[in-house]
């Protein structure tokens, strides 16, 4: 089981390049970039069919990337199976949390992973184990020898983000942990990312509800049509501009320099290239960038401002 980190400084995890993946025509990512560091919570926003899942699926190892890299801990990795992503240190928690319903806590945690006391299975150490777990997490599990099934959404969340500190992750990965959740169960579960923080793991938290992002995010990451369309600091940017990126009233896909063309009165001028658009719009954004890139963010074409 992992433990908290203290006393270390803010380190990069994870780095991804951009990455593409088709699916036949259709292109699902273009160019994405996208990082995560120990110890804070990265939020991953946009509309349907905007290459959120894609991109997890890429880390998760369930898709390879057709183009771009991917950097883990300073290191060029491959990731060909959801086996390699969870030897790295990457766990991933889907929305269907993949719990076994008619088995209890301590059985759902260690399914796969069982301690044995010889030829059979030491149930103390791995139940002591689960308790110790939990405390950590504060989590409010009754007991740990009621079937799964018996619990509320909020508390098998947290039976599912359990389980996945036993492989000592460095990043998890949560997809709508909140989704169709109470009032009081949302409130547990975002604890509980907080305190997964805490404890120094990076986490990418892939959520539409807005209110949940700004209460636990500390960087946001917007993907529209597959593509870049902002990073904001959640201190620094309101859920309006949020929503004004997914819905693509904000552009700050990255595009191209444009050189005005060379002409016989004068040589063309980089100098001359029209400036990047205001990243103003009501918060900070931060874009990450490239080795030898010329790319600039794409002047807004309604000439405002």
């Amino acid at each position: 089981m992992t433990h908290p980190r203290t006393g270390r400084p803010r380190e990069r995890v994870l780095t991804m390049r951009g990455i593409g993946k088709r699916f036949g025509a259709v292109k699902a990512l273009t160019d994405v970039d996208f990082w995560v560091n120990e110890g804070e919570v990265v939020a991953l926003v946009g509309d349907n069919g905007a290459g959120k899942s894609t991109l997890v699926k890429v880390l998760a190892g369930v898709h390879p990337p057709d183009s771009g890299s991917i950097e883990f801990d300073g290191e060029d990795i491959g990731i060909a199976s959801p086996a390699d992503a969870q030897r790295l240190g990457i766990e991933t928690i889907f929305q269907d949390l993949a719990l076994c319903d008619n088995l209890d806590v301590v059985a759902n945690l260690w399914l796969g992973r069982e301690l044995r006391d010889g030829a059979t299975l030491d149930e103390v150490d791995m139940e002591q184990r689960t308790w110790t777990l939990l405390r950590e997490l504060s989590a409010k599990i009754p007991s740990v020898r009621v079937p799964v099934a018996s619990l509320s959404g909020g508390q098998r969340q947290t039976v599912a983000i359990a389980r996945s500190l036993i492989g000592e992750p460095r990043v998890v990965i949560l997809d709508e942990p909140t989704a169709a959740l109470g009032v009081a169960q949302t409130a547990e579960v975002l604890n509980l990312i907080e305190r997964l923080r805490e404890r120094g793991h990076g986490v990418i938290l892939i959520s539409h509800n807005m209110a949940d992002v700004m209460a636990v995010a500390d960087r946001v990451v917007v993907l529209r049509l597959g593509r870049n369309n902002g990073v904001y600091n959640v201190a620094d940017v309101t859920s309006e501009t949020l929503i004004a990126a997914i819905t693509g009233a904000v552009d700050h896909s990255p595009a191209p320099r444009r050189v005005p063309e060379r002409t016989d009165a004068a040589p063309a001028d980089p100098r001359d290239a029209e400036p990047a658009a205001d990243e103003g719009h009501g918060g900070t954004v931060i874009r990450m960038p490239h080795a030898g890139s010329r790319r600039t963010p794409r002047p807004r074409g309604d000439g405002s401002r």
